[in-house]
């Protein structure tokens, strides 16, 4: 033995601190941003069954929400509407007295620094649930980019920092990114959901936004889960078009998209640890198999390690106050 050689990888591993001497990736709480659900009424705070710990709330709860986010340290948030009324067109998705509208308005009042990103989608606000126009069963693209556009301009109106398309109708960033500029919003920034899948997992984020869509799926406009090369594409189609963010949607199956973004793209990364990711791991801790804190911090540092500068996530609140010690 005494002639053996070999390397001893584990002398950089024999105490905590030694341990975060090398520790290559860090969570940090200016990593997160928390989804928030606002919906219409008063006095209400409805609890996501699928999602233990969310809520969908009423903007009189919307000061509560915002004090608990600035005492962790997390300091952006992304704006779901769950609006009252919906019409073949979404119509309250770029009304000017739309839900999040309201509630950009209501956050930079309670705290002007926050940072507010409104997801711009029209599928929560339509009656078929789809992210466009429908005509003949048929999603339309190029008349649905209209309708985005006046969203992204409606919401910026209304103090979003950061317009978050989610649609993926060909050359959604292109028509949002001309009309922010012609209403004068020239430095309001575009986090595009460049790569966003057809995922399974997404299915308690639909409870929660009432956002099913009413007939078929929405294969036709979201990426296929077997395609690589496809990721790429997209999100150099979104760059080339005015994207100051790119979005991968899921995080936690696609690590490898996260990883092949990063490596490809002069660009802020963002993860989103999406709805099913999320209640798996609420499902199995509330059952006692597994140790939550231990497996959410490792999902969300995983998502570092692949590439994210960013993570979108659920968890947001928990990891912050595991972060700070609590």
């Amino acid at each position: 033995m005494k002639d053996l050689k070999f390397n001893r990888h584990r002398r950089l591993r024999q105490s905590e601190n030694l341990r975060a001497m090398v520790r290559e990736n860090f969570l940090r709480t200016d990593d997160l941003i928390y989804p928030l659900f606002v919906v219409e009424g008063d006095n209400v705070k409805n609890p996501v069954a699928s999602m233990p710990g969310v809520y969908q709330i009423s903007l009189d709860y919307l000061k509560e929400e915002l004090d608990e986010l600035n005492r962790l340290g997390i300091y952006s948030i992304i704006l779901f509407g769950v609006p009252a009324e919906k019409d073949a067109l979404g119509k309250s998705a770029y009304d000017a007295n739309g839900i999040v509208q309201q509630a950009a308005r209501l956050v930079k009042e309670y705290y002007p620094e926050m940072v507010v990103v409104a997801d711009t989608c029209l599928c929560q606000y339509t009656d078929h649930g789809h992210c466009g126009i429908v005509e003949g069963g048929k999603i339309l693209n190029d008349p649905t980019l209209d309708l985005l556009a006046k969203t992204a301009v409606s919401q910026a109106e209304a103090g979003a920092d950061i317009i978050a398309p989610s649609n993926m109708m060909d050359g959604f960033v292109a028509a949002i990114r001309k009309g922010l500029d012609e209403a004068g919003f020239i430095d309001v920034p575009i986090m595009s959901y460049a790569v966003k899948f057809s995922s399974s997992f997404y299915g308690p984020f639909r409870d929660a936004a009432h956002s099913s869509p009413q007939f078929g799926d929405r294969r036709t406009y979201q990426m296929d889960p077997a395609n690589r090369k496809e990721a790429l594409r997209e999100a150099q189609s979104d760059m080339e078009e005015g994207a100051d963010f790119l979005i991968v949607k899921p995080a936690l199956s696609y690590l490898d998209i996260i990883r092949d973004v990063k490596n490809e793209f002069n660009a802020p990364v963002v993860a989103y640890n999406v709805s099913g990711e999320y209640s798996m791991i609420k499902a199995a801790a509330a059952n006692g198999w597994v140790d939550e804190k231990a497996m959410v911090m490792e999902k969300l540092t995983s998502m570092k390690r692949a590439g994210a500068d960013l993570i979108i996530t659920y968890a947001a609140k928990d990891a912050a106050a595991w972060i700070k010690g609590e």
